[in-house]
């Protein structure tokens, strides 16, 4: 994949303000004491306040645009943000503009 269509899908992902706050939220979160460092979908619907299928929407936006990890466990979804695929974005975006 190119790396213009990487950052398009990027921009894409946090174009949206709900996905903004769900990075805000993986952040700021508490980490897990089960999995440090990452959040289960069910602490993002707590904190976001949104149905479980609407945060899962989200999520795999997120996911898919590299911005966020995923990783399964039993019936447990758990997220974490991807520092270095953020940084990327922030790179590849200035030396656009």
């Amino acid at each position: 994949m190119s790396s213009d269509t990487s950052l398009d899908r990027a921009l894409h992902a946090i174009a949206d303000p709900t996905r903004r706050r769900i990075l805000q939220v993986l952040k700021e979160g508490k980490n897990s004491e089960i999995r440090p460092g990452f959040l289960c979908g069910g602490d993002i619907e707590e904190r976001i306040r949104l149905s479980q299928p609407t945060i899962s929407h989200h999520m795999a936006i997120l996911t898919k645009a590299g911005l966020v990890e995923a990783t399964k466990q039993g019936q447990w979804r758990w997220y974490r943000r991807d520092e270095k695929a953020i940084r990327h974005v922030v790179k590849s975006l200035r030396g656009k503009l």
